[in-house]
């Protein structure tokens, strides 16, 4: 099975070093939860987030929710041929199941994930539509076990959609960037197989998802 992996995603908890900040409490008290409760999000926690550790790669959860409105929503994915998972970059796994139906709106999605946090698993009628788990990345390419691990990153051999596609097995491990500036760290790199950049303009992970996904799925299932 084709696998996807959004890593090293701006998606996270407001850290404990930033839940006494004024905007962060603020917002908190905007949706009724506690500081600890909400996601860090650069549109509300700007200034708080000034000088933290990798600030560039942070608070984008709405960025995660583009890429994952692409990935899940394709004949590849409900024809269970495609699995995605969610690697944070304070190192959370999110799996999804093949039936999952993620909220078109943004607000809603930064709900569900909330939840998620809170409850470690999402179910319906019985079934884990939705699950997180504390892994490192090399824990999660484990649990994959894939074929080929394949990172994108505009660092990497030039390529395009298609060639890239061709040359992607069946049983292959993508790896696209969930953070919107910078690039894998070390940590991520060392598991490539190879690094591959399929566009010469810097476009944003969620095209890079759909277009690439389209390649594979027309050799998969087309």
């Amino acid at each position: 099975m084709l696998s996807l992996v959004i890593a090293e995603s701006a998606l996270e908890l407001v850290p404990k070093e930033l839940q006494n900040h004024n905007s962060v409490l603020a917002s908190a008290k905007k949706f009724n939860k506690k500081p600890s409760e909400i996601l860090l999000d650069v549109s509300w926690h700007f200034a708080a987030m000034k000088k933290i550790k990798n600030e560039i790669k942070r608070g984008r959860p709405d960025l995660v929710h583009f890429c994952l409105l692409e990935a899940c929503s394709i004949p590849i994915y409900f024809e269970n041929r495609l699995q995605v998972f969610v690697h944070t970059i304070d190192d959370m796994v999110i799996s999804l199941d093949k039936s999952v139906r993620l909220p078109k709106s943004y607000h809603r999605f930064a709900g569900l994930i909330e939840k998620l946090y809170s409850e470690g698993k999402i179910e319906e009628d019985g079934k884990k539509l939705l699950e997180i788990k504390k892994m490192n990345f090399g824990d999660l390419i484990k649990k994959i076990s894939p074929e080929q691990i394949i990172g994108l990153s505009s660092k990497g051999a030039s390529s395009s959609y298609q060639q890239l596609a061709e040359e992607t097995g069946k049983n292959a491990c993508i790896i696209v960037g969930g953070f919107a500036k910078g690039q894998f760290s070390d940590d991520i790199k060392k598991h490539f197989d190879k690094t591959v950049s399929v566009d010469k303009n810097p476009l944003e992970a969620h095209i890079i998802i759909s277009r690439i996904l389209y390649e594979c799925e027309k050799r998969i299932i087309m």
